[in-house]
């Protein structure tokens, strides 16, 4: 991506997040495995697959964030199997930027059923042999 993109995207994301899209930052999870979410910026969604209390990766992926939307590293985090309308991967997103998505329906993601058993009430649930 040249600069000049790069600093579009940057602006760009910087109007989408202006101060009437300011969202309370709560200290305790607001979702559990197997919940289905959204990201409220990026359009993406997946199911959670763990919890961080708290900020828990490298400090170069959260610099890699611009500054103007980077989150506070004081909440959860979750890590997503996430999907787009073009792949599917992993992710790892601040509370204050997820929305549940459980009304929308399944995901497609390859990887489900490596620890999910089905879908019930927009819920995944974990298979017996993954639980901790």
């Amino acid at each position: 991506m040249s600069k000049e993109n790069n600093e579009n995207k940057n602006s760009s994301l910087k109007n989408n997040v202006n101060s009437s899209d300011k969202v309370k930052i709560h200290k305790e999870p607001l979702f559990n495995i197997g919940d289905i979410v959204k990201h409220r910026i990026y359009p993406f969604r997946g199911v959670i697959i763990d919890v961080d209390p708290e900020f828990s990766n490298t400090e170069e992926w959260y610099q890699s964030i611009p500054a103007e939307i980077r989150p506070s590293r004081k909440q959860p985090y979750y890590h997503l199997m996430a999907e787009n309308t073009e792949t599917f991967y992993t992710a790892y997103v601040s509370q204050q930027n997820l929305i549940n998505d459980g009304e929308n329906g399944p995901l497609e993601h390859p990887d489900l059923e490596e620890m999910f058993s089905g879908m019930d009430k927009g819920k995944y649930h974990l298979r017996n042999e993954v639980r901790n």
